[in-house]
């Protein structure tokens, strides 16, 4: 008997994650979203199964993933923490992408009460980072730093943000506004997002500017490292213009009056951005992320994981949803089959480090769809 499988979200990565099982015919997978022209045109491209529903009403998500043997969000982060806690109530075991403000690990009680195992923030970053910053630590204890960065950007730089949104803007704004938590000295601090920029060099696209974001997450108490940070790539000049953006208020969430009517500034900013960070509907893009960590013994040694994804275009997907959604469908597999290396509750990615044929099946299963981590030990200088 085929397990069933209901994917909530038909956005961009939603529908690659529901395409990467529905190729699987031991799987049976249905999306459901609001947008009932959205669910049509997929139906139509790739027979998938589709259900009507209002996920941002937690209530239908209960509904919704009742009878399912494992649910997979890819919604946006504004709604993740609400469809968790319905998913869980629901009895259903689930797999979670949705980059969400709170911290879902108050949540674990109440998943092991009901028996259900759930994997949050399993995508590209946080998530395989997430999984290979871990293991690295693990194989150079004591480690003395570690960091990632990751960007997603089009190959055509197009004046004035050379940007294009790959997910949802809103979560994009997330990243530019919440204050960035990070190790330092052993300590956590913080920063407001878009600081200590500085410059990285790769050899496919050249120079690339990074700044500090909140993309650690759990991995702030979950890793024994005392230097951790993550920071965001864009093109140089990139973080000036949204800083512009921010400091100006255009990003807060408060009502000014326009012409009598009251007007919410953060949603009249995001109308825009929508607009001006659209991609177009067969982007050239492009995926890179390093992983850094040093330690050892001696505290000279270095592994270093790289990535450079294009889209595709034999199926028209983006590199961000492949290298974000297939992760999630691997998990969502091996939840399935009894192999992930965890029980009921709710987990960060970090969690599948400690199982290293776990972690190799999922690099294996990457390359598979095109998605290649290389990984390289050198010698790292004093910092």
């Amino acid at each position: 008997m085929s397990s069933r499988i209901l994917v909530l979200g038909a956005g961009r990565v939603g529908r690659v994650i529901a395409r990467d099982l529905h190729d699987d015919p031991a799987l049976d997978v249905t999306v459901a979203d609001v947008r009932s022209g959205t669910l049509a045109e997929l139906a139509g491209r790739h027979g998938f199964k589709t259900q009507v529903a209002d996920l941002s009403d937690p209530a239908e998500v209960y509904a919704a993933v009742r009878g399912y043997d494992l649910a997979v969000g890819a919604l946006p982060g504004d709604m993740g923490l609400r469809s968790m806690e319905a998913v869980i109530d629901a009895g259903t075991r689930y797999v979670d992408i949705s980059f969400m403000a709170e911290d879902p690990r108050h949540l674990a009680d109440r998943a092991r009460d009901r028996g259900v195992p759930v994997v949050y923030d399993i995508g590209l970053a946080p998530g395989t980072s997430n999984v290979l910053l871990a293991q690295a630590v693990r194989r150079l204890a004591p480690a003395r730093f570690a960091r990632y960065i990751v960007g997603g950007l089009p190959f055509e730089r197009r004046l004035p943000w050379e940007y294009e949104a790959p997910f949802s803007p809103i979560d994009v704004v997330e990243e530019y506004t919440r204050p960035a938590r990070f190790v330092s000295g052993g300590e956590q601090r913080v920063r407001p997002a878009l600081s200590d920029l500085e410059h990285f060099e790769f050899e496919q696209v050249g120079t690339l500017e990074g700044f500090l974001t909140d993309g650690l997450r759990s991995m702030l108490d979950t890793i024994d490292c005392p230097h951790i940070e993550e920071k965001t790539l864009r093109y140089p000049g990139h973080a000036d213009r949204v800083r512009v953006l921010r400091d100006s208020g255009l990003f807060d969430d408060r009502e000014v009056t326009v012409d009598g009517k009251a007007v919410n500034v953060r949603k009249a900013t995001f109308a825009v951005l929508d607009k001006a960070w659209s991609q177009p509907a067969s982007p050239h893009e492009f995926t890179v992320m390093r992983i850094e960590v040093e330690g050892g013994t001696e505290g000279t040694q270095r592994i270093v994981w790289d990535l450079f994804d294009r889209t595709d275009p034999r199926r028209g997907e983006t590199s961000m949803a492949r290298t974000t959604g297939f992760p999630a469908a691997i998990c969502a597999r091996a939840m399935l089959d009894g192999s992930l290396p965890v029980g009921p509750g709710v987990h960060p990615p970090e969690a599948l480090s400690g199982d290293d044929a776990f972690v190799q099946r999922l690099l294996d299963e990457l390359e598979t769809r095109g998605v290649t981590y290389r990984e390289r030990t050198e010698t790292a200088a004093q910092r």
